[in-house]
């Protein structure tokens, strides 16, 4: 599958990283790009494998590590997956854009 970045994704990412950078250790930055990555693999090969979001049953929402929730959709027609947004669990959950 075709695995695709929407905007908020990239800069929801990035920003995940600019906290790791004034926060943490380059060991810790490295940790999580490479959890996103081994995450962004388990979907590929098994697209359905986490659970639908409450409230949109067509996003569907896999943990990078317990700090950080990917959010994506599968388009099975087209062959392609839809990286939507990097949520940061510690967040009040009402800010989150998609639910």
């Amino acid at each position: 599958m075709k695995i695709n970045w929407t905007e908020k994704a990239i800069k929801s990412f990035e920003l995940n990283i600019e906290w790791l950078i004034k926060n943490w250790t380059d060991i810790e930055i490295k940790n999580f790009i490479t959890q996103t990555e081994q995450l962004i693999d388990r979907i590929k090969q098994n697209p359905y494998i986490y659970s639908q979001s409450d409230k949109k049953k067509s996003v569907r929402k896999g943990r990078v590590n317990t700090i950080v929730s990917m959010f994506y959709i599968v388009h099975p027609r087209k062959k392609e997956i839809d990286i939507l947004l990097f949520w940061d669990n510690r967040q009040n959950p009402d800010n989150k854009i998609i639910k």
